[in-house]
């Protein structure tokens, strides 16, 4: 039987599905990150676990790793529950995967609830292409050059922080980005006191400085491309033509590349060609 990770709910137990119930009544094992948070769980969806149940938060889960391999290669199902939301997704559970992924040994999924994407989907920023960095960085130099980095990623990046850490990196965020770049702090998904604040890093950062509590998300809004004018798109279009392709059709593809206006670049290159002859 296999290593089955199963998603659990933010902080509303209704959102368990009928398949970690069942998870939970079935698993011959449970690794769990806090076992009195399994208990709470169980308590609340009216399901008694009868597996053995054992801790599994970071600090253990290199030592735990053997005997749980062990469990699985004897075919007893080993269910993996954290905290909230997906094993692996900033919590324990990728070591174990990647030790059973080696030995090929079958490995599970019951999806379920994720901060990450539930964030992702009310900030009301660009869901389409977007990155996940985890928990931001504690000290501030590494913040610093981790802000750095994220200068140009035109992505929208999705990262957990802790409250009380929340105002000083949305304050450097605000003077490394820019004060007017949108995001957006997700608190408490799911929970009594949900609260979902969008502005801009500016914003944010005034309004998290009078003290926020509860588990936080932030989600950071794509860095926008550089301007680009039509004139410095002149040089690439006529390098284009120099390798053989037609003036027009390298015209109109670097200008949809640029989203400008074909009919100006063209016209541009064609300007541009006459200044040369003149000279």
């Amino acid at each position: 039987m296999p290593l089955v990770l199963a998603g659990t709910p933010l902080g509303d137990s209704r959102d368990a599905s009928p398949r970690l119930v069942q998870a939970l009544a079935d698993a011959d094992v449970i690794a769990a990150e806090d076992t009195r948070r399994l208990r709470s769980l169980s308590t609340a969806l009216g399901v008694t676990p009868t597996a053995r149940v054992v801790s599994f938060y970071e600090d253990v889960e290199t030592a735990r790793l053997p005997k749980l391999l062990d469990a699985v290669r004897e075919g007893e199902t080993v269910l993996l529950v954290t905290d909230a939301g997906m094993p692996s997704v900033s919590d324990p559970g990728f070591r174990l995967v990647a030790a059973c992924a080696a030995e090929d040994l079958p490995v599970t999924c019951v999806p379920g609830p994720s901060a990450v994407t539930t964030a992702l989907a009310l900030s009301g920023l660009a869901p389409d292409r977007f990155c996940f960095e985890g928990f931001a960085p504690r000290k501030s130099g590494e913040r610093a050059k981790w802000l750095a980095a994220l200068s140009g990623e035109s992505r929208t990046t999705v990262f957990f922080e802790s409250p009380h850490r929340l105002a000083g990196t949305l304050a450097d965020a605000a003077r490394a980005l820019g004060a007017e770049r949108k995001a957006a702090v997700c608190r408490e998904l799911t929970k009594t006191y949900e609260e979902v604040r969008r502005g801009t890093l500016g914003e944010l950062a005034e309004w998290a400085a009078n003290g926020v509590r509860g588990e936080i998300t932030v989600v950071l809004a794509g860095a926008r491309p550089a301007e680009v004018s039509v004139a410095d798109l002149v040089g690439e279009v006529a390098e284009r033509v120099e390798r053989g392709e037609r003036l027009k059709a390298a015209a109109a593809d670097v200008a949809t590349a640029a989203g400008v206006s074909k009919k100006e670049l063209y016209d541009a290159v064609l300007a541009a060609r006459k200044n040369d002859g003149d000279h």
